[in-house]
């Protein structure tokens, strides 16, 4: 039987993930996901693909979503209320404009510090209204794409072993930045040809494939881009027919519910990888 085995949420996009034993899957995905992100004093996003300090940022979120608190190596940690009530101000993210609520110039300071870079964070304001694409429709607040980020750990275990055929050292699944990992789909992949899941109490629908990108580069614990690895290993069994290399899948939340480490994980719809489908979309 499958079952659950990881559940982490990202509250600042790019940031380090939290993991938990349990938490609430609301529309948007894990509760708290990429409600905040870091952006340029223009309101463009900014990424590990280019700021890859970025994951050396440890954010901390009360339950309640009132409080976060920033932590990051040899700086004092930030703790600031989170201001849901200001003004908004325009925010780019993949070229596409949303609203971001200002988190104030204290926020922004610190940041700035610890990336050497100026930037500013903002908070998905309430009216977030943002529909996503896929095989499924969804919404989400400040992710790439879709709401739920899902891998198997017999994936990454087949990919570890093609790294080790390499002369390569095994990567973590953090590399990969999964908001769940599920284990006991004893063939890799399998979560391609899973087009609706049920676990705890929710239900999740198949959107798309996660095409891989260079923040898969990025060493989480470092903050340092480590090479040329996974990409070049996946682009020898992955890679798909729109382009780039698919790892993992995206998804859509059809029914929001409480959802915990070691749930089981029931499969209520099974369709063909998109894997080598001209019509797959491309998760940026």
């Amino acid at each position: 039987m499958a079952r659950i085995v990881g559940l982490t949420y990202y509250p600042v996009k790019g940031c380090a993930g939290v993991t938990t034993r349990q938490g609430f899957l609301t529309p948007a995905g894990l509760e708290h996901d990429r409600s905040f992100m870091v952006v340029s004093d223009e309101g463009v996003f900014r990424s590990q693909r280019r700021e890859p300090r970025l994951a050396l940022i440890r954010p901390v979120i009360s339950d309640d979503g009132q409080r976060l608190t920033l932590h990051a190596p040899h700086t004092e940690a930030l703790d600031l209320p989170v201001d849901a009530s200001a003004a908004r101000r325009p925010v780019n993210l993949f070229g596409t404009a949303y609203q971001g609520i200002d988190q104030g110039d204290t926020a922004a300071a610190w940041l700035s510090d610890v990336l050497l870079t100026r930037s500013r964070l903002v908070r998905v304001p309430p009216e977030h209204d943002r529909v996503t694409d896929g095989r499924t429709p969804g919404t989400s607040g400040y992710a790439d794409s879709c709401a739920v980020h899902l891998i198997s750990r017999s994936t990454l275990e087949l990919l570890n072993r093609k790294l080790a055929e390499r002369g390569t050292a095994p990567l973590l699944m953090n590399r990969f930045r999964p908001n769940i990992v599920v284990d006991g789909w004893d063939e890799p992949h399998t979560e391609d040809r899973v087009h609706g899941l049920r676990s705890g109490t929710t239900e999740l629908g198949y959107a798309k494939l996660a095409i891989r990108c260079a923040v898969t580069l990025v060493e989480q614990e470092s903050g340092q881009r480590a090479g040329p690895e996974p990409l070049r290993t996946l682009a020898a069994y992955r890679r798909a027919s729109q382009g780039g290399v698919a790892f993992g899948t995206k998804l859509a939340v059809l029914r929001p519910g409480r959802i915990s480490v070691g749930d089981d994980v029931t499969v209520t719809s099974w369709g063909e990888s998109e894997l080598h489908a001209s019509h797959s979309v491309i998760d940026r």
